[in-house]
């Protein structure tokens, strides 16, 4: 009797509803892995010794070195995009300060803009995939309640003709349809604690992002770089004194 058990008589005994019960919570499964594992491997590249990075970045001798550094050196391109687009927009206001919508811009607030836009784009960026893994979290638990729930009844349903039931008859129906519980968590718990790692490391590389941009900005718009190494100072007095 006991040998008739398990998730492939439960499969057997189950009606259409159980059985897309235990196919929507497969692939959630098999998306949410998919978004961990890419996420994963994006933390991965991002948690790359950014101190050695950034230090690649200021230990230049000249600002193309060092964007040539940071594109060598930062393999989930974070903070090189933020670089570009800083060096760009001092580059493109320098360029065009006398004419068009930049005459009413001073270098300072045209560079704040167009960083803080990059800004805003790469955390939405590392944040993809962040509010399905919390809905999957918040969800799958009770679809597996739901499997369980109709199991139950459909075991019941079942019995309900028999004119004698005995406890080995109602417990492993029952039995089984609890396995749809265990597969909400199953489905869950991995979300969840993904989504809450994700999101403490990508609160860290917002707060590293931030102080970045705090820097170049400064140094872009001043040619000084605050409490920083002062390598690119000197090279980049003169330019800065065109751009500001």
């Amino acid at each position: 009797m006991h040998s008739s058990m398990g998730l492939a008589h439960f499969w057997s005994q189950g009606d259409l509803v159980t059985h897309t019960t235990a196919v929507i919570l497969a692939l959630l499964s098999v998306a949410s892995w998919t978004v961990i594992l890419g996420k994963l491997l994006s933390a991965w590249r991002a948690s790359r010794s950014p101190d050695r990075v950034l230090n690649s970045f200021w230990s230049a001798n000249s600002l193309p070195e060092a964007l040539e550094a940071l594109r060598r050196d930062d393999p989930s391109g974070v903070f090189a995009g933020l670089a570009l687009t800083g060096a760009h927009a001092a580059q493109a206001h320098q360029q065009n300060a006398a004419r068009g919508i930049g005459a009413g811009v001073n270098a300072s607030e045209f560079v704040t803009r167009a960083m803080r836009s990059h800004i805003v784009n790469t955390q939405a960026r590392i944040e993809r995939g962040l509010t399905f893994l919390a809905s999957v979290g918040s969800t799958a638990p009770f679809i597996g309640l739901f499997g369980t729930v109709w199991g139950i009844y459909h075991a019941l349903v079942g019995l309900s003709g028999a004119t004698q039931v005995v406890l080995d008859k109602v417990a492993g129906p029952v039995g089984e349809a609890l396995i749809m519980t265990a597969a909400g968590l199953f489905v869950a718990i991995p979300a969840v604690l993904a989504y809450n790692a994700f999101t403490r490391s990508n609160r860290l590389l917002a707060v590293q992002l931030d102080g970045f941009a705090h820097d170049l900005h400064a140094y872009l718009t001043t040619g000084v770089r605050v409490g920083g190494n002062t390598q690119l100072v000197d090279i980049a007095a003169a330019r800065a004194k065109q751009v500001v």
